[in-house]
């Protein structure tokens, strides 16, 4: 039940303030017509009919009184000037057993019941005529036939109404959809601004407008927004000073042992030293994962085209398959620097990688795969974490520093997506990138 009012209800801010000004607008209109239809119409077209019906009883009466001759038929001429009915008398005419195929309308369902109040003889009625309504009524002698126009039995004030109702409804439904789109941009341009924030995108131009609660939304964000870049350049210029600082003592230290003689105690400090530095390059590299590069739309296949061909340069066997031409907004040295990461982790522990690039919808899917062992699935999560190693016997030649899947992971989430492990089909370990386009 509850799934299926969240399916009927719309699913847009928009929409949903649309449907609460709407049913409120509907109920009225449905209430309004069917009391105006029940005491207008009930109320007008009774008293109409019981006119109609007193004036045949007249009629009938008349000519019961004065069966033929002159006066008959100047009763007759009178119903047509002062009753506005045409009359005409079947001498020996009997009614149908059946009366005529009936609509059952307002009209007939008025005539219905308020005819036998006025007629004590039995009647037919047709109102198959648009414009007339033909009522035969069985005398002693023949039928009376009279024939009257529709109009004596009904009140144009019922469409007047229902069309003025509709015509004002329509006007105020107009008003208020002009009046809520404009209530509804400032939200539109705070979640638009919102979502290119959150890509890593500038936003600029972006003001807070519209009513208060938006504004205070808007206020909010944009404070936001500047306690989140504060923090980034914070964290930057705190890792550059420490880069500086850790860099010196590195320098000398490698200047002192290259005095030194040749040994084994002096090729592993050697050793120690070059890991440092790696290590202290990384994680540099991760922290500066969200820098100041400003984002451009380029094509996709350019990017991939030149991550793979200077991995060929460095020894990786690398296969473009199946990639899309399409245009991103990213910054391209991050994501660079995040597919390069992918794929010289898989060729390091691979002999084949095939990159592949596939839209779905809205969302770009970048894979990287590879047939080597892969990882176990329950280790898939961890190697995300800084600095963290599979295999912790693995030295910094051969296995790195543990920052290549966390900075790759970083970079991507800052522009909106998400980095993925799975199963390859070509039996070794699948790095999927999902992208906004």
């Amino acid at each position: 039940m509850l799934l299926r009012r969240r399916r009927i209800v719309p699913r847009s801010f928009f929409g949903r303030s649309l449907l609460i000004l709407l049913l409120p607008l509907l109920v009225l209109q449905v209430v309004s017509a069917f009391v105006f239809y029940n005491r207008h119409w009930e109320d007008v077209g009774r008293r109409l009919a019981l006119g109609l019906g007193g004036d045949i009883s007249v009629l009938v009466e008349a000519i019961e009184t004065y069966p033929d001759g002159p006066e008959r038929d100047w009763i007759l001429d009178r119903a047509r000037h002062n009753f506005s009915m045409i009359s005409d008398w079947r001498e020996g005419e009997k009614l149908p057993a059946s009366p005529p195929h009936r609509s059952f309308g307002a009209v007939d369902w008025t005539l219905e019941r308020v005819l036998p109040e006025q007629l004590a003889y039995p009647f037919h009625f047709d109102t198959s005529n648009g414009e007339q309504v033909t009522i035969r009524v069985q005398l002693a002698n023949g039928v009376l036939e009279v024939t009257a126009p529709r109009k004596r039995l009904f009140s144009s004030t019922t469409y007047i109404f229902i069309a003025w109702m509709v015509g004002t409804s329509l006007i105020l439904l107009a008003i208020a959809i002009y009046f809520l789109r404009g209530q509804i941009r400032p939200i539109r341009r705070l979640a638009q601004a919102a979502e290119s924030f959150g890509k890593g995108m500038q936003v600029v131009n972006f003001k807070p407008e519209g009513a208060r609660e938006v504004r205070q939304a808007a206020n909010a964000f944009l404070r936001m927004r500047e306690r989140i870049q504060r923090q980034i350049t914070q964290r930057t210029e705190m890792l550059a000073g420490v880069s500086h600082d850790l860099r010196t003592p590195l320098t000398r230290m490698k200047l002192q042992l290259a005095m030194l003689p040749e040994s084994d105690y002096a090729a592993g400090l050697r050793g120690d030293v070059s890991e440092m530095e790696k290590m202290v390059d990384g994680y540099l590299a991760f922290a500066r994962g969200e820098g100041s590069e400003v984002p451009v739309q380029v094509s996709l296949q350019d990017i991939l085209e030149e991550v793979a061909e200077d991995s060929r340069r460095n020894g990786a066997d690398v296969a473009l398959e199946n990639v899309i031409g399409v245009q991103i907004t990213v910054r391209q040295h991050a994501i660079k620097r995040a597919l390069t990461n992918l794929i010289d982790n898989a060729s390091r522990h691979s002999h084949e990688v095939y990159v592949g690039a596939t839209r779905k919808g809205d969302i770009v899917e970048i894979t990287v795969d590879d047939d080597g062992p892969g990882i176990p699935k329950a280790q898939r999560e961890s190697v995300f974490k800084p600095f963290f190693r599979i295999d912790q016997s693995r030295n910094a030649e051969t296995g790195g520093v543990g920052l290549g899947l966390t900075i790759a992971r970083d970079v991507v989430r800052n522009h909106g997506g998400d980095l993925l492990l799975g199963e390859s089909a070509a039996g070794g370990l699948r790095a999927l990138i999902r992208l906004p386009v």
